[in-house]
């Protein structure tokens, strides 16, 4: 059985037992009541009335029950995706990538060929509502251009461009309704959050709010959210990062973005990170030594 046959089962039962104690009770009040002996009919007639009244209120509940139904929210274990894998690169062919210049970096010097990508330099996570960008579908925006597919899964790291943002709440609010909006959208995908990857030390000397101290307070509102909206999160910034917690110097050319040495690393933090379960076909070949 389907997602949508089970969630129209569930929407049913209710009604089902509204049904059920409503013709009950008709069947009880008839079983007692007194006919008066020059009204033969008054009775039947009162019964198919009250059936009548039963049926309404059953397709009443019902139809309230389709218009606005609970939102099914997938269970997940809480904590990071565990260390699994690794995959091949036939794993990404049904995902989406969703993010800012960063995720733009990954598909052009990762080595992925596999994966959709909707990525928009200085896009955040209210941007890719509204902004309109360049896209594959036309100028509109990310959202509604990764509205037109459907994917298993769905990766998206935003952030970096919010960290000026004042405090983390809006950056809270607005991711979570950006969730609900990919839920929305498709309804079948697993949405995938990544933590944000850290930024080097000379970009942290520069003492600008493109700092690790932010990224490290947004970090933990998208681990947050993971648990409240019940996603999956990959974990990615401790493996980009060196001893004092800040991005590796060799993996980056300006300091906020990943040169190709970084975004493979990206990459192969991501195969061996696998979300959700993986044919036994999938992981990939171990190299001989």
């Amino acid at each position: 059985m389907g997602k949508r046959e089970k969630r129209e089962g569930r929407l049913r039962l209710p009604a089902i037992l509204v049904l059920t104690v409503m013709v009950a009770l008709v069947v009880a009040s008839g079983g007692h009541q007194t006919v008066a002996a020059d009204s033969p009919v008054e009775a039947p007639v009162e019964r198919r009335i009250q059936l009548k009244e039963a049926a309404e209120a059953v397709r009443s509940v019902l139809a309230e029950e389709v218009r606005d139904p609970k939102p099914e929210v997938p269970e997940t274990p809480a904590g990071p995706v565990p260390e699994g894998g690794p995959v091949e690169d036939t794993y990404f062919e049904n995902i989406a990538f969703l993010g800012d210049s960063r995720t733009q970096g990954f598909q052009l010097y990762s080595g992925l060929k596999a994966g959709t990508y909707y990525t928009a330099v200085g896009a955040t996570v209210e941007s890719v509502f509204t902004k309109k960008v360049e896209t594959e579908a036309g100028k509109m925006p990310l959202l509604d251009a990764m509205a037109k597919q459907d994917f298993d899964k769905i990766y998206v790291m935003l952030g970096v461009n919010e960290l000026g943002w004042n405090g983390t709440e809006i950056y809270h609010n607005q991711y979570a309704k950006l969730i609900d909006r990919l839920r929305q959208d498709h309804p079948d995908s697993e949405i995938v959050l990544q933590t944000l990857i850290p930024v080097s030390a000379k970009q942290e000397a520069k003492k600008s709010y493109v700092n690790n101290t932010r990224i490290a307070a947004y970090n933990e509102v998208i681990r947050q959210l993971a648990e409240e909206k019940q996603c999956p999160y990959i974990d990615v910034a401790p493996a980009m990062t060196d001893e004092k917690g800040c991005l590796r110097a060799d993996w980056t050319s300006d300091g906020v973005h990943l040169n190709t040495k970084g975004c493979k690393a990206w990459l192969d933090y991501l195969r061996t990170h696998p979300v959700g379960e993986v044919p036994e076909s999938e992981p990939a070949a171990q190299a001989e030594s």
